[in-house]
Formats: structure tokens, sequence, C-alpha cells
């Protein structure tokens, strides 16, 4: 069956099929695996607004420098965030200018920080989508628990369905949906049913191995104009999802209004600190400007698919990995860091 998959990716020769995968480790994966040579040029694989670290609007990033800058404050994150540009720079130049800002591997690690320096506030920049947000939820529970109250959250979270919704209907481009694994592992396959009978679109859960890629790109371009949903991730995603993570994330988090970079304001795909537990809260909800520093910078017409990487005029010339204009070029799960590692 594998080779039969192959010689039909190959050789397809009907009518032009583009599928956008919204999970960065998709297209970290497709883009080190080299699938896209496998494909007939029938076969377009385009990337979308799957890397969390991608979508943050410089506003956000201009908050977590301002409060590095606080006095009795540090702001906590994790090592790509550092890199992303704000409005007029990054954490990273913030840092180096004598900003408070620590590392971490984990927001758990964010507890012994504030056990250890009671008089100082800790601020996580807590950042990503419906996979992240639990741990999250169980940061929040363990500081009750602790009885920890120097512990504070600046959120940038995230929802799937809406900004899928989104793109269906603002782009017209798209022939079907590689859903995202780590996703659907919280989530469930089920939550993109409505999506796909919406739109008439297939969505196939998959994997991140080549081989789970390329039998979930065969699948879409077999089920195109089908508004299906298929799983082919069975061995960690079913159908509900993980339910107690569902219900940890209720308990803390409530839907609202939020701003994706190149997209604007998208109703109810953001997640906020619901009013019990907004002592927690350093001030998310008023993050909401995208005043991005290179004018040149293409990263919005990436992320929701109109251009490829290497369309963009800066791509591997002006922006590299190492002086990044867009936040696509900081995280290795963003379309245009794999694009350019990918080719080294």
């Amino acid at each position: 069956m594998k080779q039969e998959i192959l010689d039909y990716l190959r050789d397809y020769d009907g009518e032009e099929v583009r599928i956008m995968e919204v999970c960065g480790t998709h297209t970290a994966s497709i883009s080190h695996t080299g699938i896209r040579k496998l494909l007939s040029p029938k076969i377009k694989l385009i990337s979308g607004p799957g890397c969390p670290v991608c979508v943050t609007v410089t506003s956000y990033i201009d908050r977590c420098i301002e409060i590095a800058k606080m006095e009795e404050h540090v702001l906590v994150s994790f090592g790509d965030m550092l890199r992303v540009p704000g409005s007029k720079g990054s954490l990273r130049d913030a840092g180096a200018d004598g900003a408070k800002v620590q590392m971490v591997y984990s927001p758990l690690d964010t507890l012994k920080l504030c056990e250890k320096h009671p008089e100082t506030t800790y601020v996580f920049a807590a950042v990503g989508f419906e996979t992240t947000t639990p741990i999250y939820a169980v940061l929040l529970q363990k500081a009750e628990e602790k009885k920890i109250t120097n512990l504070k959250l600046l959120t940038s979270l995230k929802v799937m369905p809406p900004v899928i919704s989104w793109v269906c209907e603002n782009q017209h481009n798209v022939d079907g949906f590689l859903a995202p694994g780590h996703v659907s592992v919280i989530t469930g396959s089920e939550l993109f049913v409505p999506l796909a009978q919406r739109f008439d679109l297939p969505f196939v859960v998959s994997g991140f191995e080549a081989e789970e890629l390329l039998a979930s790109i065969y699948a879409l371009v077999r089920l195109k104009g089908q508004g299906k949903v298929m799983n082919l991730y069975p061995s960690v995603v079913t159908k509900e999802g993980n339910t107690e993570a569902q219900a940890l994330v209720n308990r803390y988090f409530e839907p609202g209004a939020a701003t994706w970079r190149g997209m604007g304001s998208i109703p109810d795909s953001g997640m906020y600190l619901r009013p019990d537990y907004e002592k927690y809260d350093m001030g998310s909800r008023a993050l909401d400007q995208d005043n991005v520093h290179n004018k040149a910078c293409q990263c919005a017409k990436v992320l929701t698919g109109q251009i490829e990487s290497k369309e963009c005029p800066l791509f591997g010339t002006v922006c590299t990995v190492e002086h990044p204009q867009g936040a696509c070029m900081v995280s290795g799960e963003g379309a245009c860091f794999t694009a350019l590692t990918s080719e080294a």
C-alpha cells in the first residue's frame, strides 16, 4: 500500500488540490522530510496559522518587555519567545539592556522561582493553542494548592476552529486540511466535524512521521470536495479527546475575541482567565495591536497561505534565523524557519 500511495501522489494529474497544515510541527516535518518533492505539481501544500509564536501580535511582545523592566518583576518565558520581534525590539534585546527575563523549559518551573523569591512577581508569558493551555491550568491549580501569591500570567492563548473558519471564509484557496495531531489529542477529532460540514472540506487528523503524513495527504486528495473528518492518528487521538484536560481548562479559562497576526480580531478565538482568577492576570485582554517593526515583512501573508515563505522579499537575505524580521523566522515550527533550515 505504501508504494501505491507514493505512486498515486507522484503521478496525480487531476484538478489542483491545495492542502493546508494548521500545525507547526506538521510544517516542520513536511519541510525536513522533503515530502513536497514526492508530490505531483498538482498537489500544493501550504502553511497556515499553526505556530502559536508566529500568530502572536507585537503588542504582546511589547507588554512582555514592559513587564521585564518593572521593578520587582521578572518575565518568564520559553526560549523561542525571546527572539520574536515586537514593535521596537525583542525580549532578547531587552534582556541585553538589563530587563529581567528568565527562560524555563516548563511553566511549572516558575513555581520554584516564586517560592524561592517571594518578594518578586514572576509573570509567565503563556502562549499556545489547545495543546499547551492545559499546562497553564495545572500551573494555576498548583499555585492555588501551594498558596503562591507572586505568580501572574500574560496570556496569548488561542484555539483552532475560529481561525480555520476565518481562513475558509477569507482565502477560498484551500481544498482540505491536515488537522493538527497534538491539538486533536486534547480536543478530539470531532472538533472538526462542524467545519468540515459547513465548508464541504475534508479534515484528516495526521501523525508526524513521513509515512503518516503521506497517507493523510493521499486521503485528502481522494476526499476533495467532501465534508468529512478522518482520524489517521488513532493511537493517540480519540473522537472526544482528553475530557479531563478540557474540564481543567474550562475551570480557569473562558473564550473571548483574540487578535491574530495578519488576521485581526477573531471572535471566541482566544482563551482568557475567568473573573474568579483575574488576580493571576497581567493585563492580557488589551493586547490587540500588531505594529510590525519591518514593514516589508510578509509573515501575515505566509500565515494565511497567501504566499510561500520564499516569496517574501526578505526571506534568507535580510530575514534569517540569526536576525529574524518576523515571527515566522523565529520558532522551530515557523514556516519561514523550517523553509530556510531545510535548505541548509
